[in-house]
């Protein structure tokens, strides 16, 4: 019996890349905008953070209250973003977040950040936690994810300290208030404008609520493992399912394959588990992990990175790629991340290499493609298009 290779799993900060072939400004970090009520604050920020080219509408009102409130000193930011809270006047932020694209952001505007997911420790990186916690929460990322970070900010504020929560009413922010309010005790919304809202709540001693545990399923021979808040965590999304459906006669034995936004690596454990050498890459910390669980309930091999699309790649290189590319960051549809995705494949293709890419019809990626070789169409059904580009010999 042959011994597999070892996983490895790989966190990454990279700095900002110059500016990718095929043109486009995908690397550029520059200021944010913000409102004329923050205009003498400052975050950066790239495409790929929440936000871009502002910042998290809910962020903004979480920075306007903490200055209103006079909050100084440390502030441990758990979705720190672009750094917006670190230039609060007498504010040392701790800046946290599992975004890859914010993490070069946030290095870009001269923090140290961590680069965390809700439930890991930071006690290593900071011994003594901070009074004050804030938390911007990703409401759209479901009702798993957001338990998960109020576990978490209830874990990382001690008793007798101030957690900030910031959200989207729209979200359901005010039920989310009411489960964190349960468990630190205390606590209101004191900040409204539009549809967001800011909380202040106040931890008494006690247990912290339990992590949501990981959802299970399986789906074209691959057992999943769904961490909260990654796509495709509790089943696979038509998209992907009408995509592996249609690659399902695609020799992939031998071939080095990179899942290029993976998820909860459905589509790179599919790969691997019909031949391939795989690389699995996202740059989201959670959905990394997911992948790298995923993996590993199949007794499958592969290499999964954290990274910005694909700045940590350094210099490999590949037969195939794969993708369902996100056209969601945040709240608003943006096509930055998903035409970068079709960048990298000019990049990193070898010769006669292939990309194919699952896509919403009405998302315009034939033009892009081109810049590999002719857009071909594979399949059309239920409101999804598969296409496919080969790089030329």
């Amino acid at each position: 019996m042959t011994q597999r290779k070892p996983q490895k799993i790989r966190i990454s900060r990279p700095p900002a890349r110059a500016e990718p072939e095929g043109g486009g400004n995908y690397a550029e970090i520059r200021p944010a905008k913000l409102s004329q009520r923050l205009e003498e604050l400052s975050a950066r920020t790239k495409p790929g953070v929440r936000g871009f080219p502002g910042v998290d509408a809910a962020q903004e009102l979480l920075a306007q209250t903490l200055r209103k409130d006079r909050v100084s000193g440390e502030v441990l930011d758990l979705s720190a973003a672009g750094g917006l809270l670190g230039s609060l006047p007498g504010v040392t932020l701790r800046a946290v977040e599992g975004s890859a694209a914010a993490l070069a952001a946030l290095q870009d505007a001269g923090h140290e950040p961590f680069a965390a997911a809700p439930g890991d420790p930071l006690a290593e990186r900071w011994p003594v936690r901070a009074r004050t916690v804030a938390l911007t929460l990703a409401g759209d990322r479901g009702n798993a994810y957001v338990q998960a970070q109020l576990a978490w900010a209830h874990a990382q504020t001690p008793p007798g300290g101030t957690l900030y929560l910031a959200g989207d009413r729209d979200k359901g922010f005010d039920r989310y208030v009411r489960a964190a309010g349960a468990a630190f005790g205390t606590g209101e919304t004191i900040a409204r404008d539009g549809g967001m809202r800011v909380a202040r709540l106040t931890r008494r001693p006690g247990p912290t609520p339990p992590l949501p545990e990981p959802e299970k399923y399986e789906a074209f021979g691959v057992q999943i493992v769904g961490l909260p808040g990654v796509f495709s965590a509790g089943k696979a999304d038509k998209a992907t399912s009408l995509f592996l459906e249609t690659l399902d006669g695609v020799d992939l034995t031998g071939q080095r394959v990179l899942d290029l936004g993976c998820g909860a690596g459905l589509i790179g454990a599919w790969a691997a588990g019909r031949g391939a050498t795989v690389t699995l890459v996202d740059g989201d910390l959670q959905s990394v992990r997911s992948s790298q669980a995923t993996l590993e309930a199949n007794g499958l091999s592969g290499e999964v990175i954290h990274s910005d699309v694909d700045a940590a790649l350094e210099g490999r290189q590949f037969d195939v790629i794969l993708t369902n590319p996100p056209f969601h960051v945040g709240r608003g549809v943006v096509l930055d991340v998903a035409l970068e995705f079709i960048a990298t494949a000019v990049r990193r293709l070898t010769p006669g290499g292939t990309l194919y890419l699952v896509a919403n019809e009405p998302l315009p990626y034939e033009a892009a493609l081109r810049q590999i070789g002719p857009a071909r169409e594979l399949a059309r059904a239920g409101g999804f298009k598969v296409l496919a580009a080969t790089r030329s010999l």
